[in-house]
């Protein structure tokens, strides 16, 4: 079955369903542009695996923490000599280790040399908050640094958007294409909650055209191939503190609550 939204789906974020959406919908982004680019262009996906600090806000990382205890004193004998079933507590703090937490995208390669031509991040949690926002944020210099296309594709109401000079109309999504002759400026697509999801450029090497990506055909595939309207409970209210307005939020809710 279909999403019941035209476009972006807050339940999948707000309901923990994003780490695994968000690794097949770069897949399905990689499928779609090996449809579509030239004979001597092929599109991969490559994975990263970090370590997110366990007190990171939960809805960046996911919920494995092992909780150890050191045992306390013996139990103390009373001055009567009789043993009595009470031990006093130690105070400790648990151990809380880091997170795994792998993150994937695709890359753009020219034939037959394997040159790196473009590199497509989906944001995930850990890249626009916690510990692992900086990890980001060095790797996304580092390819601004170099002669690569950099596309950056938000799909997350959560999170401190990636950094860009100036002001811009923000919606609740965003886009940003960084095309390497033309940096530091880049085009910044945004668009809002009710809207469906957009078709992107996607820029090779000079001369070739841009082809295009389809984030709505890709979304498609994603939430259908994962049975997502099965798993997501449409039932439960979103969270009161979305980064949206009252009217989107009952828009969303009412959006998806059955017909009397």
């Amino acid at each position: 079955m279909p999403s019941p939204f035209p476009g972006m789906d807050p339940y999948l974020e707000v309901q923990g369903r994003w780490i695994g959406f968000h690794n097949a919908l770069v897949v399905h982004c990689s499928e779609l542009l090996n449809h579509t680019l030239p004979e001597d262009y092929v599109a991969q996906t490559d994975e990263r695996v970090s370590l997110v600090s366990s007190d990171d806000p939960e809805d960046t990382r996911r919920p494995d923490i092992t909780i150890q205890r050191e045992e306390g004193p013996a139990a103390r004998q009373p001055a009567g000599g009789t043993a009595v079933g009470t031990i006093e507590p130690t105070t400790m703090r648990v151990i809380r280790r880091p997170i795994e937490v792998r993150d994937s995208w695709v890359e753009i390669f020219h034939l037959p040399e394997m040159e790196l031509v473009t590199v497509i991040e989906v944001l995930s949690p850990t890249n626009k908050s916690g510990s692992g926002r900086g990890d980001y944020l060095a790797k996304r210099e580092a390819l601004l640094d170099r002669p690569v296309h950099l596309i950056e594709i938000d799909l997350l109401l959560a999170g401190s958007p990636m950094p860009l000079s100036g002001r811009v109309a923000r919606g609740h999504y965003m886009a940003i294409v960084a095309r390497a002759e033309r940096r530091p400026d880049a085009d910044v697509y945004s668009w809002p909650l009710r809207h469906p999801l957009p078709v992107l450029p996607v820029p090779l090497r000079t001369p070739d055209p841009d082809v295009l990506l389809d984030l709505g055909e890709a979304f498609r595939l994603t939430y259908d191939g994962g049975r997502y309207r099965r798993a997501v409970r449409y039932g439960r209210p979103l969270p009161e503190n979305l980064p949206i307005s009252p009217e989107d939020l009952a828009w969303a809710e009412a959006f998806v609550r059955p017909s009397a």
